[in-house]
C-alpha cells in the first residue's frame, strides 16, 4: 500500500503540556512514520477562553491508513493519553488533528479533510507552514505559505521554542 503524507496538529492545555505532547509524539511513532516536528507554540484558548493556554504543534507524517483508519487510530491515542470529553473546545490534556491528508478532500459526518479550521487558526497556519509550507491546499491550489502570507496579520503569535532535541527534530 503506498505512504500517504500527512499533517497533524497536536495540541494541550492541562498538566504538564510539554510531556503531554512528547507523550502523544511517542505514541503516534508506534504507527506513522515523523518526518518534520514544527517548533512549540503558546496560544489563548478560542472558543471557551475561561481555560489555561495551550502548546500547540504541527507534524508532517508517512501512514499506510486511510484517513478514516487514522482518525480511529488518533482517538485511541487521545484516550490512551487521558482525553476525556468535555466541552467544545474546552480544555484536554492532548489534542490530535488531521489537518491536511495528501491533496484529499473529504466531507463526512466524521471527518472533514482539510480541517475546516485550519485557515482562521493560527496555532494551526503558523506551525504547519513552518514544516510544510509548500503543501498545496486542496480546492484552492495555493500553498499554506501563500494562505498564510494572505492573512498574516490575524496570526500573530509566540513560538515557544523548538521541541526539546530529541529524536523528533
Amino acid at each position: 500500500m503506498p505512504q500517504s503524507e500527512v499533517l497533524l496538529g497536536i495540541g494541550s492545555n492541562l498538566g504538564n503540556r510539554e510531556e503531554n505532547i512528547s507523550k502523544a509524539l511517542a505514541a503516534l511513532e508506534r504507527h506513522l512514520v515523523i518526518k518534520r516536528v514544527s517548533s512549540l507554540y503558546e496560544t489563548e484558548p478560542i472558543g471557551y477562553v475561561n481555560q489555561p493556554d495551550f502548546l500547540n504543534l504541527c507534524i508532517k507524517v508517512e501512514t499506510e491508513m486511510n484517513p478514516f483508519e487514522l482518525l480511529s487510530f488518533l482517538k485511541a491515542v487521545e484516550s490512551e493519553l487521558g482525553r476525556k470529553e468535555s466541552l467544545r473546545w474546552g480544555p484536554r490534556t492532548i489534542d490530535i488533528d488531521i489537518l491536511l491528508f495528501d491533496v484529499k478532500l473529504i466531507y463526512s459526518r466524521r471527518l472533514i479533510i482539510p480541517h475546516k479550521e485550519l485557515l482562521r487558526r493560527k496555532f494551526a497556519i503558523k506551525p504547519a507552514c513552518e514544516i510544510a509550507g509548500d503543501w498545496i491546499y486542496p480546492g484552492l491550489q495555493k500553498t499554506l505559505k501563500a494562505l498564510y502570507r494572505e492573512r498574516r496579520e490575524a496570526f500573530a503569535i509566540q513560538k515557544v521554542r523548538k521541541i526539546q532535541k530529541n529524536r523528533f527534530t
